[in-house]
């Protein structure tokens, strides 16, 4: 490919308008497209010139790069329906097809096979570091292909990105990006539990981060993203949990860990569990809030459910209650098992 390639950029929104406007002020010629008329506009006031179509935009481009909600959307794009040509019959022989969105592991390598299959080379690019990353020209790209397809794209990733990551064939970028937001859902829900449990034991939030940054607790739902406002004054926590990362996006990409963990036999438990609670916070108005925000919906349950130390002096019959003569039980029971989420949500 050219030393400035001709990018067709297809998905404006949250995250791919700031991309492209960074393409654009490197020097790269750009052509971008959403189905979102808002979307278009605001791209072209920043400076991407936008095509009329998603064909006119790929048609002359050295890659198509997509940044979609989901795997249904990227498969269907390539392909066409109604009737109408996908993207990879409108693409010039050998166009490198940059996918960029998160989605299935296996719809990442079913939408490689298909582009390499039209004479085209292909290569998965999801990304972290959200919006603001977005925007700064920091993201992270955890990337699938091969090697000389990943060297080929890799100026284009270093415009967009500060850090570059080849992990290996067809859809292994997809593998990183999941197994990363797996770890990452579940230790801001453990990071949120924490802080809760220490306000309803008098502990301070300044106390609780002081100690677990500097200990085995430390992470970066704690130290970057820490969901109490204060001690990270740049979390969104203190924006009243403006993303960053929405709730909605958190749900989705768990649900697609939750679709590997069992395609591939792994007996995971805390996975599938974090999936649910965040499925539930989208669900129940936490879709468009930092999925931080996730503190104020255990908070909340927790208030919900009243201090037990306040039932059992009141002498009501709750276990391990000695004034209502039930004995405490030796061990407590354990949770009921959760469903598995089977499919993945939209973004």
């Amino acid at each position: 490919m050219p030393e400035k390639f001709t990018v067709a950029f297809l998905g404006l929104g949250h995250m791919g308008g700031p991309m492209a406007v960074n393409l654009v002020k490197a020097g790269y010629t750009v052509a971008g497209f959403d189905v979102v008329p808002a979307a278009l506009e605001a791209a072209r006031t920043h400076g991407v010139p936008v095509a009329a179509s998603a064909g006119e935009a790929v048609s002359g481009a050295d890659v198509v790069l997509t940044m979609f909600p989901g795997g249904r959307h990227v498969l269907d794009a390539y392909l066409g329906t109604a009737g109408g040509p996908g993207l990879l019959a409108v693409a010039a022989p050998g166009t490198m097809f940059l996918d960029c969105s998160t989605i299935n592991v296996d719809e990442a390598r079913e939408a490689a096979r298909l582009a390499i299959e039209a004479g085209h080379r292909s290569v998965d690019a999801p990304v972290s570091g959200g919006v603001v990353g977005a925007e700064a020209g920091s993201l992270t790209f955890m990337v699938g292909g091969d090697k000389a397809d990943f060297e080929a794209v890799l100026p284009l990733l270093d415009v967009m990105g500060k850090r570059v990551v080849h992990c290996g064939a067809h859809g292994a970028g997809q593998a990183a990006k999941i197994c990363n937001n797996l770890i990452l859902g579940a230790s801001m829900i453990a990071v949120s539990e924490a802080f809760v449990l220490g306000e309803k034991l008098g502990l301070s939030h300044q106390a609780l981060f002081d100690v677990a940054s500097a200990a085995s607790g430390q992470c970066w739902a704690l130290t970057t993203n820490c969901p109490v406002p204060g001690p990270v004054p740049t979390s969104p926590a203190n924006r009243d949990y403006q993303p960053g990362f929405a709730g909605a996006l958190m749900a989705k990409d768990l649900n697609l860990a939750v679709n590997a963990l069992h395609s591939t036999g792994v007996a995971a438990r805390v996975g599938p569990l974090a999936a649910e609670i965040y499925d539930t916070f989208a669900a129940e108005g936490g879709a468009g809030r930092d999925f931080s925000g996730i503190i104020t919906d255990i908070r909340d349950r927790s208030n919900a459910q009243g201090n037990p130390a306040d039932v059992a002096a009141s002498g009501s019959p709750a276990a391990g209650n000695p004034a209502a003569g039930v004995p405490a039980p030796e061990s407590p029971a354990p949770p009921a098992s959760q469903a598995a989420q089977d499919d993945g949500s939209p973004e």
